[in-house]
């Protein structure tokens, strides 16, 4: 996993190094030389100019200058505060131009009201931050858009949220002898990564049966028989040894998976029915396409609030949460194992009677300390966080998941990674990146049905990178 760092701490890992301030600024100012020779194909006769600004990151861009000029770049310097309104003013007809532009101006020190100047094309790097992007949110009115940003030994959140993923180009995290975490705290979030979820993504034991990871799936009410389907399809193909999928008011075998068994529930009263096998699931998935009738949800707010597994809920599962006898769904508290919400947005203001609002991780985490339950903030990058103080941000999916049906489809991997043993933050951050890398190997524009099968293919990867959890008795 990756540090996420808010400025706070990365001053705080600064202050901790045990080194001199400069010596930490030459170190950062040389890893920005480097990628800017490496964006510049190299060095000799390329002409750059560094907008400096009047702190560290100014600093930093100033060494950087210095670095490029020793390999033969033409360098200019320009302090930030006086730059012009265009790069090409700082040309004469004579001159071939700019190769580069560095913008060292502000970074995490974002200055109010600073107007970045025209680059006309040329190609940028950006020091920390692209300038004018707030830090913690991603957000700014006017920013230097990036094609490379590097940073110092950890990211920054305003790289993965709001405008930040389209202004920050590509993000090189730059080794500057730094422990972004001195003190052994947790940061403000840990981005994560295939490694990371390869290696907790749960292998079957040699001794393994159908029950071992079983899941149930409540879901599908009338006229919404897909969303159950994808949602115990995914299950499946993620791992599941079993699934049954149990369906108010549906003919038995109306529209299941072949592999899944389909149950059918009377339309009142079906939470009685639940319960009375459910001891030999391992987890736990309600909600998808369920419908919002009344009794509907006073059924689905039932079996979440009484039933004693990991559970998932998604969907209709979370407007009956929001709608139930209990109250507020700070009732999960009284649950004996986790549970994992899977709010979008509307969803979020459904449960909370807000908007996630421009901090989704402050806002996810919220969530968490009202609930106890782990949240996952679905958005274009997602937020996983939990009560052990854990946050985790997923950026692997992307607008090819714009389309109905694809939450289905996650939650049925979060019940199956945890029906096989995922601790539940884990369990919800690592089916976002398999979501998300599913969703870009199915093309321009899949559709929902399209990611079970690439799901599979998505694990069989990266479980084939990581190796088996143990050998074989015999070797070929």
């Amino acid at each position: 996993m990756i540090p996420v760092l808010t400025p706070d701490q990365a001053r705080r890992a600064d202050a901790a190094a045990g080194v001199d301030i400069e010596v930490l600024i030459e170190r950062a100012g040389a890893a920005v030389a480097r990628s800017a020779i490496d964006m510049l194909g190299g060095a000799y006769a390329r002409t750059v100019v560094v907008l400096a600004g009047p702190g560290m990151n100014g600093a930093d861009g100033r060494v950087a200058a210095r670095h490029l000029a020793a390999a033969g770049c033409r360098v200019k310097v320009v302090d930030a505060l006086d730059a012009p309104d265009d790069v090409a003013d700082l040309f004469s007809r004579s001159d071939a131009g700019c190769d580069l532009v560095i913008d060292a101006a502000f970074g995490t020190g974002a200055r109010a009201g600073w107007m970045p100047p025209a680059v006309e094309g040329v190609p940028v790097l950006a020091v920390d931050l692209p300038s004018g992007l707030d830090p913690m949110t991603g957000e700014g009115d006017a920013v230097l858009r990036a094609d490379v940003t590097v940073t110092f030994a950890a990211s920054k959140p305003g790289l993965h949220l709001g405008i930040g993923p389209d202004v920050a180009g590509r993000i090189e995290i730059a080794d500057i002898g730094l422990n972004p975490l001195p003190d052994g705290a947790e940061p403000h979030a840990w981005l994560v990564t295939g490694a990371d979820v390869a290696a907790w993504w749960p292998r079957r034991a040699r001794t393994a049966h159908k029950w071992s990871a079983a899941v149930r799936v409540v879901a599908g009410g009338p006229g919404m028989r897909g969303a159950a389907q994808l949602a115990a399809s995914a299950a499946l193909r993620a791992g599941a040894g079993m699934v049954r999928l149990s369906s108010p008011g549906a003919p038995d075998g109306d529209s299941a998976p072949i592999e899944a068994v389909h149950e059918s529930l009377p339309i009142d009263g079906w939470a009685a029915q639940v319960f009375e096998d459910l001891h030999r699931f391992g987890s736990l998935v309600v909600g998808p396409g369920l419908g919002r009738a009344d009794v509907t949800a006073a059924e689905a707010a039932r079996v979440v609030f009484d039933s004693g597994l990991p559970a998932v809920v998604d969907g209709d599962g979370l407007f009956a949460l929001s709608w139930n006898p209990h109250g507020a769904p700070g009732s999960l508290r009284g649950r004996g194992a986790p549970v994992v919400l899977t709010p979008h947005a509307g969803e979020f203001a459904t449960l909370t009677g807000s908007a996630p609002g421009a901090d989704p991780i402050a806002a996810a985490n919220a969530l968490v300390a009202e609930t106890g339950a782990v949240v996952l903030l679905k958005g274009p990058t997602t937020v996983v966080a939990g009560p052990d103080g854990r946050t985790y941000l997923v950026t692997r999916g992307d607008r090819r998941l714009a389309t109905a049906g694809t939450g289905d489809v996650l939650s049925g991997v979060i019940g199956a990674l945890l029906a096989g043993g995922c601790p539940p933050g884990r369990a919800a951050a690592a089916a976002a990146w398999v979501h998300g890398d599913a969703a870009r190997r199915c093309g321009a524009l899949p559709v929902a049905g399209a990611l079970p099968e690439m799901i599979a293919e998505v694990v069989a990867d990266l479980l084939a990178v990581a190796g088996p959890s143990h050998a074989g008795q015999f070797e070929d």
